[in-house]
């Protein structure tokens, strides 16, 4: 137990370094993000999840203190009673189930980082509903991440619990996740909700005082010994609430490809901490890719089915490879598709 925690510090102690230095030195003016500064903060987030890759691949039995095959036994029978070992030897068998974790772990990243896709279009109207200056988005999403991270840790963990002791949670999930593709897919263009007419925003509006003016990258100021909150409060309140919102079609879609809270934690927070540089490279392109909703909706329905059917998966020996393989062709399909097929401009 001792190493899960030493570990779990190890790695959110050299995330939240990684954001500090974002923040504090390269970002400690607040300014217009450019897509070269973008495209370098997603690099590097991408690289820092492949680094995790790579611990899982060969050191991914440490998370969970395997030092016997009776440990190896039962995580494999809590968190992945789907691996079948086809070794007979301990070393061997640690090997399958470091593959296997990594894989999932993959999975579940993909899956996450396709899902933000969708996230990245609701904040991005978000911030253009309320007119935020452009200097100010880098600060909004640094603590939007930070505060995704908070609820995701709560969300997971006890999402695990109540797995781990209520199997049929799992079908709950996965109606809820097919439901959600089918609501997406069938979903019409031009119904968006303007950000105001939020039940959370004209709640807080009515209990808080909140200036009608930005007051730089501040969320809050005195005046006349009364505490007043900025709109860019609320923006950042809605971001966490739509957060919120997205994790319970998250959380469940990554949980169909690994019951391990740890896997899954780490895919999720890795995909969400590199979403804010992910924002500012397609803000730009957001109508360039038509089809990604299409894309999102066919994934949720997908890990839904999975979810539904993951007894009968089990039985037959279903990889988490092949949801990893399913994820990177639904994606490249709906890049590609969005190339052929662009929007037609009105005339």
């Amino acid at each position: 137990m001792s190493t899960e925690v030493v570990l779990m510090g190890g790695f959110l102690l050299l995330i939240v370094v990684v954001l500090m230095v974002d923040l504090l030195v390269v970002g400690r003016n607040s300014h217009i993000v450019s897509t070269r500064e973008a495209l370098s903060w997603t690099s590097v987030w991408f690289l820092l999840s492949m680094g995790f890759y790579v611990f899982l691949r060969f050191y991914g039995h440490m998370l969970h203190g395997i030092e016997t095959p009776a440990e190896l036994t039962d995580i494999v029978t809590r968190y992945a009673p789907e691996l079948k070992f086809r070794m007979t030897d301990f070393e061997g068998m640690l090997g399958e189930y470091r593959d296997h974790m990594s894989m999932s772990y993959l999975a579940g990243y993909f899956i996450e980082q396709t899902l933000s896709i969708d996230n990245v279009f609701v904040i991005l109207l978000i911030l253009q509903g309320f007119a935020v200056p452009q200097k100010n988005y880098k600060t909004v999403l640094f603590w939007g991440v930070l505060g995704a991270i908070i609820l995701r840790f709560i969300f997971i963990f006890a999402g695990a619990a109540l797995i781990q002791r209520f199997d049929w949670v799992l079908y709950i999930f996965g109606a809820f996740l097919v439901f959600q593709g089918l609501k997406i897919l069938l979903k019409k263009e031009g119904h968006e909700t303007d950000p105001h007419d939020y039940v959370i925003v004209k709640f807080l509006s009515r209990y808080l005082n909140i200036s009608k003016e930005y007051h730089g990258d501040k969320f809050a100021f005195n005046h006349n010994k009364k505490v007043f909150f900025t709109p860019l409060m609320l923006v950042l309140v809605l971001v966490e609430f739509t957060d919120v919102i997205f994790a319970l079609d998250s959380i469940p879609a990554v949980f169909s490809v690994s019951l391990d809270p740890y896997v899954v934690f780490f895919s999720n927070i890795f995909a969400i901490i590199g979403l804010r540089s992910l924002f500012f490279l397609l803000a730009n392109l957001v109508d360039k890719f038509r089809f990604l909703n299409v894309g999102v909706s066919v994934l949720l329905i997908f890990v839904g089915v999975k979810l539904l059917a993951h007894h009968w998966l089990e039985e037959i020996g279903f990889k988490s490879s092949y949801s990893l393989y399913f994820i990177a062709i639904t994606l490249v399909l709906s890049v590609v598709f969005s190339i052929l097929f662009p929007k037609k401009e009105l005339a």
